[in-house]
This record gives structure tokens, sequence and C-alpha cells, in this order.
């Protein structure tokens, strides 16, 4: 783990948290005000927010350990970066609100702006990785 892993990690992990503030608190709250019942209490929701950074935390390094591992030299590391935030959007995003919309009354709409808000942040975290693995000599090609 260089000097690169640590950087995108925690560049990663703010991202992660700020825009997962901006999508589910701000975005997304009048949509979620139709499902309080879901929702743990404000009260209890704040004595769990550990959980929630830590939880934000493991998920920046994770994706900046996962594309250390399969970064590639050549080419451009601005395909590469949108190609991994598809893979993870496919991967993750996806299946876990199609499984909220499966064991919960999610609404339809709900769930495809979590789909498309959390796929877009996923992408946006990837490919500042990915800029951050760059080396010096890749080209912007897609």
């Amino acid at each position: 783990m260089d000097k690169r892993f640590w950087i995108a990690g925690i560049v990663a992990s703010v991202l992660v948290i700020a825009l997962g503030f901006v999508v589910h608190a701000v975005l997304l709250t009048d949509d979620y005000m139709n499902y309080k019942h879901l929702f743990r209490t404000e009260e209890d929701a704040m004595a769990n927010m550990p959980l929630m950074m830590l939880a934000h935390i493991i998920m920046g390094f994770a994706l900046a350990w996962i594309y250390g591992q399969g970064v590639k030299n050549e080419g451009s590391w601005l395909g590469q970066g949108l190609r991994f935030g598809i893979a993870t959007t496919l991967l993750v995003t996806v299946p876990w609100y199609l499984i909220y919309y499966s064991v919960q009354p999610w609404g339809r709409r709900v769930i495809a702006k979590q789909i498309v808000l959390d796929g877009i942040s996923m992408i946006i975290v990837s490919l500042v990785v990915a800029y951050i693995y760059k080396s010096k000599g890749t080209t912007v090609e897609v």
C-alpha cells in the first residue's frame, strides 16, 4: 500500500461521505419523508452515526484498494475510472437498492432516484480515485 492508496482512500472516503450527504440528506429528503416509518428516530440515528462514518470510510478505502489492484499503466485513466465506476455501481449500488425494494415497502420512483444518484456518486468517486492513481504518462482518451 503506497502513498497513492492512502491519498485515494482518504479522498474517496471524504467524497463518499459528502456525496452521500448531498444525495440522501438534501436531494432525497422530501422523498424520504413519505417513508419515515422505515427510519430510526433522529436520536437513535445520531447515536449510530459513528457506524455510518465507519461504513463510508471502509467504502472509500475499499474502492481505492480494489482500483489499485487492477489499475493498468496503459491507456486512459479516465476510461479506466469510468469503467470502474460503472462496474462498482452494478456490483454494489444497483443490487443494494433492488434488495431494499424487495424487502421493504419503498416506492419505485425513490428506488430509481437512489440508484441514479448513488450511481453518479460512485462514478464520480471512481474517477477521482483513477485520477489519483494515474501515472504521469497516461492519456485522457476514453
